[in-house]
């Protein structure tokens, strides 16, 4: 997946973010827009951490192609 598809699907899960949080305001999400508001959450840090793998392989002349989505579970156990 090259950079430009990467941030494609990024600007396409902030989207559905921001239609997810503006329904959240006044009446609330149901259990299943909650639930896939926390799914696109996980998708976006995946994206992201893709991207910056990329990114630094290129930095240190390596082949961004071969960068990996790693798992959720992984992403998600990052310390800010």
């Amino acid at each position: 997946m090259a950079d430009g598809d990467i941030l494609s699907r990024i600007d396409e899960l902030v989207s559905e973010e921001h239609e997810l949080r503006s329904r959240a305001i006044g009446t609330g999400l149901s259990s299943d827009d909650r639930a896939r508001l926390a799914g696109v959450e996980q998708q976006l840090d995946q994206c992201w951490d893709l991207l910056r793998q990329r990114r630094a392989r290129v930095e240190f002349d390596e082949d961004p192609e071969q960068a990996a989505a790693r798992p959720i579970s992984e992403v998600e156990s990052y310390r800010q």
